[in-house]
Order: structure tokens, then sequence, then C-alpha cells
């Protein structure tokens, strides 16, 4: 018997043989709707093209097909005399198992008298599988979800805000909404006769199979011209986000239910708006915390005194105690960042104190100061040495 080459699955879809099952679906759906018969009418070679796109796409979908034929090509056991490993046929499909009786006749009674056939026995088997790969086929699938950042201020950070975005999304379309044809465009199809099953004889045997013209649907519909049958097109989307107080570069904000799509009615995606907080000259934020810088003069230092800081709700005063070196740090409780993780709770106020020394350009104050070096005499350096003894 002559043997027809069949052209490699991958290379029929234009696909590397690593592609993901979203690169084969893109290019398949791309082909598709290429060589589909109802948009060639009367071309032969396009729809014998449509049907070994769809050949190659029914076996490469299939993980438990597609490693088969990773393994053994066309060899794959079940065909060409090759039995299937296993002992059943389970990864194998009905259009590729070939049977020779040599003119026996299994259609008559059985040994029960029931009335089934052996015949009848298998085209019941593979219609059931090839019912239930259609079914899969129209599975519901979600949609994929969005990321977009945003720019936010320190103060909105702190404060919260509501923020206006306006983005790309992937959209029902409010044609077919999301079935891919022509609204109310439909015919019964001409190949299987609306039963969405067509004979295969093979020798002595004849097999039951889904309809590869309307993909077990008996139903021919023209593809939707507004989203080229994808059910999906791009719409610019508008929405007013609200910022929580407390934000922090990296934080993520979940909008459901806006991020694409989902096909044959699957649920849409998420949309997650991520910020990134301004740096603010003043305030420093470690976790909940925030950390300030506040200078004081020499009389405060070693006095004591009640000075003004800057907050994030205002002025505050903070107690400066006696003899308060440069790089004391004092804390402010409850006056830092609100807590995102914990509503209700804030952080703490961090003031490094920094003393400053005043500038000897007065003479009155260069007098003062060698008087003060007269009355304390103490040297600040004594200590490190003694520690720096070896």
């Amino acid at each position: 018997m002559a043997t027809t080459t069949k052209q490699d699955y991958y290379e029929l879809l234009g696909v590397p043989r690593k592609a993901s099952a979203k690169e084969l679906r893109a290019a398949y759906r791309k082909l598709a709707r290429k060589y589909h018969p109802d948009l060639n009418p009367g071309d032969k070679s396009a729809e014998e093209k449509f049907k070994q796109i769809q050949e190659a796409y029914d076996v490469l979908s299939d993980a438990k097909k597609r490693q088969m034929y990773d393994q053994f090509g066309f060899n794959t056991p079940g065909q060409g005399g090759v039995p299937p490993q296993g002992g059943g046929y389970g990864q194998v499909s009905p259009e590729d198992i070939h049977f020779d009786f040599g003119g026996f006749d299994f259609g008559g009674q059985g040994a029960g008298g029931g009335g089934a056939s052996f015949r009848d026995l298998f085209s019941q088997y593979f219609r059931g599988a090839n019912a239930a790969q259609a079914g899969a086929k129209r599975e519901r699938e979600p949609g994929s979800d969005l990321e977009y950042q945003i720019d936010i201020t320190f103060g909105e950070a702190m404060h919260g805000t509501v923020k206006k975005l306006s983005f790309t999304r992937l959209d029902t379309c409010n044609v077919c909404h999301g079935a891919g044809v022509e609204p109310g465009d439909e015919k019964t199809c001409p190949t299987c006769n609306g039963s969405g099953q067509v004979t295969q004889v093979s020798g002595k045997m004849r097999f039951q199979i889904t309809c590869s013209r309307c993909g077990g649907s008996g139903k021919l519909r023209s593809i939707c011209r507004n989203c080229g049958g994808e059910g999906r097109v791009q719409r610019v989307d508008n929405l007013d986000v609200r910022i929580p107080p407390g934000a922090q570069t990296g934080s993520r904000v979940r909008v459901a239910g806006r991020g694409n799509a989902g096909t044959h009615g699957g649920p849409p995606g998420d949309l997650y708006i991520v910020t990134k907080v301004e740096p603010h000259p003043f305030f420093e934020r470690r976790g909940d915390d925030l950390y300030t810088l506040v200078p004081i003069t020499v009389t405060e230092a070693s006095l004591g005194a009640k000075v003004e800081v800057p907050t994030i709700d205002g002025r505050a005063q903070v107690r400066i105690p006696p003899a308060t070196d440069s790089g004391k740090k004092l804390r402010l409780r409850e006056k830092g960042a609100p807590s995102v993780r914990h509503a209700g709770k804030r952080g703490d106020q961090i003031v490094e104190v920094q003393v400053v020394v005043p500038k000897p350009e007065d003479e009155r104050v260069r007098n003062l100061l060698k008087e003060l070096s007269k009355i304390d005499p103490e040297d600040p350096r004594r200590e490190i040495f003694a520690r720096a003894a070896v």
C-alpha cells in the first residue's frame, strides 16, 4: 500500500517544538481564520489545509498526545501495525487506527444474542472520546491579570488618595458577546448534516468521528468581523482607584475583574495597581517608622529644652534632655506612617538631634566661649584615649 508523507505538525502550525499552549492556540487561530472553508468557498486546497491544521492542533493541544507524538512522531503506537503500549487506546485517536479483518464480517449477532456488533462497540467508544475532546476545547478560560504602575507623592502615600487611570485591556466583544461568531448567522453544517459526526472507513471498520468543519457543533457560523473570531477586543478603560494611607513603593492594590476578559465566557482577570512613592527631602521611611534629622543649639543640648519638630500631621513638641549629645535619637509614639497591614495602627517618628556649633564671628561670642573653656576645662576625648590604650 502506498503511503502519504505527512507534514510535521509543528511546521504545519509554524511554531517551535517547545512552543507553549498559548503560542499553539494563537498560531492555530490565526491559520484557522485564514483557511476556514466559510472564508474560502469552493477552494478545496484551503479546506484540506484547514483539516490538516485542525488535526495538528488536536494532537499538540493534548498533553498526552503531544508527548506520544514528540517521542514516536507519526509512528505512534497504534499506527502502522505498531501495538499500543499498556494494552489500551486511551492515548491514540480513532483517526490513526487502521484494522484489516481479512474479509471477516463482525456485523452479525453476538454470542449472547444481544445484537451489538464489534463495530458498534468501537463506534460508541470513540464517539464518547471525541465528544469529550470537543467539550474540552470549548472550556472557559479565565482572562489574564494586568499590572499598572502609578507615581504618587509622599503626602499622597501618607494620607491616601484617589487616582484616575486610563489603560488598555481586552474586553468582551460587544457584537458577539465573546462567542467569536456573528450573532444570528447560523446554518447547518453540510459536511455532517448537523449531526456533528462524520463516518470514517478503515478497512472493514467504520468510525464516527467529530466533524472537522464544524468542530462537532453541527452548525456553521461566520466569524465575527468586529473581533476577528477572538471574542475580545482592545478597549481603553477609565477607572478611579483609591490608594489607601500608608502605601509604599511596590505596594499593590487589587481591582477585581478589571483585567483582560476571559474566552468562551470565562471570568475576567484582575487589575493590580503598583505604587511608586516619590522620596521626601525631610522624612525617610523605614518600614512604618519615619526618621528625621532635627538641628538644636549648644544651649538647648546642654541645658535641655522643648523644641518643635515637623510631623506628617503638622508640628509637634519634643523634649530635649539636658546634656544631649549630637546623634541622640528621640521617639515620638504613633507619629509615623499608617500601616497597610494593620488598619488603624501607625509607626513611630524617630527624631535624631544634631547639635549646631555657633560660629565665632562676633567678638563677644569668642570671649564667652573662651570663658566657658576656662570654667569647664573638661576634655571629652580623655575617655576615648583611655579605651584605646594597648
